[in-house]
């Protein structure tokens, strides 16, 4: 793989898939559902969290927190990825666990000694065990032939869904369980990175191969001024940043505009529902329609998430934006992860890979950060005209590659 393969080419291997790569990609798709479930959980309510325990004069950093969990995923993508080309995708997963189960107990007590640092510590720590999830997609493409590439991600993204119902249930149901506030929270983040350590044990990943990691390989440089590669990095990086940025403030700026907060996981939930549910069929339509054209259409998608955005304030503005958001952001990751996984050889599928999610996580680290900044200090419509011009970004490197590379659809 050096950019040159067609994503839409036809499967002619087999016509479907294999079933010892069904049950291995089905449960992977658990592992995605229950970590992304903790993300969920983490975004709804850990700004919250730290709101109970900060000054008012404060409260600009209360995303703090989620923003250091971004920052650790950011500097965690290298080593997670070259320790998987080592050791292999199970050991690097489980290990990915184990800092999940390490940082939650840090946010937990954190807010025990209502230490803002120790809870940003947490956060970081939980960074590492994000890194690994976000690895999943490109563990689906190892255990399904060639041609089943784009579905192998979609599948396994579409785990997603399953986070959506349960992230922001739990959401609803934890903060309240016991003093203080959201601690409940934070420790069921802990049981279920521990059921996902177990979940992995069943899986049958590929076992690591000399050649893997020895075969030949181009400088890093050299991989990532490919145009394909770039573009598929640029549609990530965006995909991600203007999805975070949207998410990360919209808890604070549902209270801040006079809703419940209790507002916040009913919006966080249709969020990820428009995030996952899509990726049922998003491999299907990329295949039929082109992977260019369905990063446009996720373009068209985020901007009308915007629109609406900017039309009011009521609950349901909330829960049309952040669902269009949430499908847009599909479109556009599910593109740019297939048109990426055509752009490196084996060999080289590591640091590849993990530059991809250095440069994503890094966006949306900062996104994080300035979202409560943004929305303290400008409010919830200035956030979002922000937000379009990302997406103006994306739609104008995507529309000069296509009038570059007529050829590729």
């Amino acid at each position: 793989m050096d950019g040159s393969i067609k994503v839409e080419a036809a499967p002619t291997e087999t016509t479907r898939l294999p079933r010892r790569a069904v049950r291995n990609i089905a449960l992977l798709g658990i592992c995605q559902a229950l970590t992304q479930s903790c993300n969920t959980l983490m975004f709804a309510s850990s700004a919250l969290a730290v709101l109970t325990i900060i000054p008012p004069d404060l409260r600009m950093w209360a995303n703090m927190p989620v923003t250091m969990q971004h920052l650790g995923v950011m500097l965690s993508v290298f080593p997670a990825s070259l320790l998987m080309m080592r050791r292999g995708r199970k050991f690097g997963f489980r290990t990915g666990s184990l800092f999940g189960m390490i940082g939650a107990s840090f946010a937990a007590l954190g807010l025990q000694l209502a230490s803002f640092p120790v809870m940003c510590l947490g956060g970081l720590l939980l960074g590492y065990a994000v890194a690994n999830m976000q690895l999943y997609r490109f563990a689906a493409v190892e255990l399904a032939p060639a041609s089943f590439r784009a579905q192998a991600i979609s599948y396994v993204t579409s785990g997603g869904v399953i986070a959506g119902i349960i992230g922001p249930g739990l959401a609803r149901w934890t903060p309240d369980l016991w003093v203080p506030v959201f601690q409940a929270s934070f420790v069921t983040v802990i049981v279920i990175h521990a059921i996902v350590f177990i979940v992995l044990g069943f899986i049958e990943f590929p076992v690591v191969k000399a050649e893997d990691s020895a075969g030949p390989q181009r400088p890093l440089l050299q991989i990532v001024s490919q145009p394909a590669y770039m573009v598929a990095a640029a549609g990530a990086m965006i995909a991600f940043g203007v999805m975070s940025f949207v998410m990360a403030a919209s808890p604070l700026a549902i209270v801040q505009c006079g809703l419940d907060k209790s507002e916040a996981p009913v919006t966080i939930f249709v969020h990820v529902m428009g995030m996952f549910v899509p990726a049922f069929f998003t491999g299907h339509l990329i295949q039929r329609f082109g992977v260019f054209n369905m990063m446009t259409t996720g373009i068209a998608l985020l901007i009308a998430g915007v629109a609406i955005a900017l039309l009011g304030t009521t609950e349901w503005h909330f829960r049309a934006a952040l669902g269009m958001n949430g499908v847009g952001w599909n479109f556009l990751f599910v593109g740019a992860t297939t048109l990426l996984t055509t752009t490196y050889r084996p060999a080289e599928r590591g640091k590849a890979q993990a530059f991809n999610d250095f440069m994503v996580f890094g966006t949306t680290a900062t996104s994080s950060l300035m979202a409560s900044m943004v929305l303290e200090l400008k409010g919830w419509a200035f956030l979002n005209y922000l937000a379009f011009a990302l997406v103006c970004v994306a739609l104008a490197v995507i529309g000069i590659y296509r009038l570059r590379n007529p050829a590729r659809v």
